[in-house]
């Protein structure tokens, strides 16, 4: 497996590994109509690509294949984790959090209740359960936090 920095001409594969990726993984905790809410299947790649090109975004790829992507904001809130449905449970998504929480003491994110057990073994913990509204459809997930262990500057190694 590869992790590069991430080109524009990946947004349209990555928008689709989204939509996929949500509606099959995620279909274990999210109805029908939440999951459409959440990944309608047209996603605005200009918006898409300027928030990508904002953020510290990394692509992983597997023999030519884009497996998974992430991104990270400059304030440490990862914004996007998201690994293709026949590549689950192969490292990828430690892999891309690995390079992604890289040089963060505290890193932040809104785990879907899917990712949440996958966060909390790398170490983040639960600030608080809320819910998000999308397209008037209520979706639950957590606010997780990953910090430093008190008095050093250092990301725990997981």
């Amino acid at each position: 497996m590869d992790i590069r920095p991430y080109r524009p001409p990946d947004c349209p594969e990555m928008a689709q590994l989204f939509y996929n990726t949500v509606h099959i993984i995620n279909a274990r905790d999210y109805t029908p109509r939440q999951l459409d809410a959440w990944a309608t299947g047209t996603v605005d790649l200009s918006a898409w690509d300027r928030s990508f090109r904002a953020h510290r975004t990394l692509v992983a790829e597997e023999a030519g294949i884009l497996v998974g992507f992430g991104d990270i904001d400059e304030t440490g809130y990862l914004d996007r984790l998201y690994v293709h449905h026949a590549y689950q449970h192969q490292g990828i998504a430690s892999a891309l959090c690995r390079e992604l929480e890289r040089g963060f003491c505290t890193v932040t994110t809104h785990a879907s209740i899917t990712a949440m057990p996958f966060f909390a073994r790398r170490g983040y913990r639960i600030l608080r359960r809320q819910e998000v509204e999308r397209q008037g459809v209520l979706l639950a997930n957590y606010v997780m936090e990953r910090s430093c262990i008190q008095g050093s500057s250092k990301v725990p190694r997981v």
